[in-house]
């Protein structure tokens, strides 16, 4: 049959180990059969980021300020075990936290319900969306190890030349580390705009929690700005909606989520959302069975996996071992992409083809075909474990029978 059509190039961001590895199949088997696929492509494995000293992430970003539309491969955050194993001239940044910062927005996480893979926690009963604010906090800190005895300050030096204003962070007695955070009020603002129109837009309770009792600067300008937004803006339609908002403290909310039915949003700064969509995912059956968009107030969309780049399995790929990967997360981040191309350039062939996908990958695994990872925990009877491959393969033909 004919390929789909493409107006615009999406950015396609390639990233390391065995998530690079899913990446060329999925590419391969189910989407260049049936798609005329654009993308500008930028190299975010470790190695060519070192080689470019960490310039191509900025690209990459860029990219997706000009085109609005980016899909990423999961990628390396390095240590220094593996600024050792990669030979790496510096321990670069997160990729993920460099993006974001350029990009600004939301990321929106939520996990990928199919028959036969029930949740751990056994009140869930619905999807709980994890909003994950994506600027600042310790994903753009600064850091000083503290050699010995000494005062560490904190000090803002106004632009227009008034008298600078400093506390003490820390009278050192011996040595030790610190570290300093940063927040703007116009990305809380816009972190809160997305959140209570993503909650009017699917109809579902929004929660927000930090730790305002003990953070009264810092966590309570987010709680205030929340709170100053939805007097002003949002309470009566929130009310005409028939949804709540809910504000709590971060351990309070942990409690109440487990407790809870699910079917909310729940809204988190950067490390709790980072941390949180991880528990909620593993909670609800597996990492990779998650989806994460972030979405700017530019108007920029980017998708990618809300999981690592699967190194245990990678390394078994290295010596030709068998692997049973899952890459649900990685395709639903290509479908995500695909049909918000479709949707802004108006080619709805496109739009159906994202849908379509996500379609024959929820029915492959229903059917009982699926990964190791899935089939140790589903309870439909007899599920077939297949390699990495062969999961993928067997999408694929659902697809193409589907298609045609």
């Amino acid at each position: 049959m004919a390929k789909i059509l493409m107006k615009t190039p999406l950015v396609e961001m390639d990233g390391d180990e065995m998530t690079r590895i899913m990446w060329k199949m999925i590419k391969d088997d189910l989407i260049l059969p049936f798609v005329d696929l654009k993308t500008e492509y930028f190299d975010l494995g470790l190695e060519n980021r070192n080689a470019t000293d960490d310039q191509v992430t900025i690209d990459s970003a860029n990219a997706t300020k000009r085109l609005g539309v980016a899909v990423k491969c999961a990628t390396i955050t390095p240590n220094a075990a593996r600024m050792e194993e990669y030979d790496l001239k510096k321990m670069w940044k997160s990729p993920n936290g460099t993006i974001r910062a350029m990009l600004d927005g939301t990321v929106f996480r939520a996990p990928i319900l199919v028959k036969g893979i029930e949740p751990y926690v056994r009140t869930w009963k619905a999807p709980i969306t994890i909003a994950r604010h994506a600027y600042g906090d310790v994903y753009r800190d600064v850091e000083m190890r503290i050699p010995g005895p000494g005062r560490v300050d904190l000090t803002y030096t106004p632009a227009d030349g008034g008298e600078p204003q400093s506390v003490t962070v820390h009278e050192f007695a011996g040595p030790g580390v610190v570290e300093g955070m940063h927040n703007l009020d116009d990305s809380i603002t816009g972190f809160a705009h997305a959140c209570f129109s993503y909650a009017l837009e699917t109809r579902q309770d929004l929660w927000f929690a930090t730790k305002d009792t003990i953070s009264k600067t810092y966590d309570h300008r987010f709680k205030d700005v929340f709170a100053d937004l939805y007097e002003a803006e949002y309470r009566e339609k929130f009310e005409a909606a028939g949804i709540e908002y809910f504000y709590t403290l971060i351990d309070d909310a942990v409690a109440r989520v487990m407790r809870s039915e699910g079917g909310f949003i729940w809204a988190c700064k950067n490390y709790d959302g980072d941390v949180m969509s991880d528990m909620v995912s593993t909670a609800f059956g597996s990492l990779a069975m998650m989806t994460s968009v972030l979405v700017s107030p530019h108007g920029y969309w980017e998708y990618e996996a809300a999981h690592g780049t699967v190194q245990r399995h990678y390394y078994k790929h290295l010596k030709g071992e068998r692997t049973s990967t899952n890459s649900v997360a990685t395709i639903f981040a290509w479908s995500g992409a695909l049909r918000k191309r479709g949707e802004l350039d108006g080619t709805p062939d496109l739009v159906r083809f994202a849908d379509a996908l996500e379609r024959a990958t929820i029915g492959t695994i229903e059917s009982g075909k699926m990964t190791g990872d899935l089939a140790r925990i589903t309870t439909l009877p007899n599920p077939q474990q297949l390699d990495t491959e062969e999961f993928i393969l067997a999408i694929a033909d659902r697809l193409a029978k589907e298609l045609s």
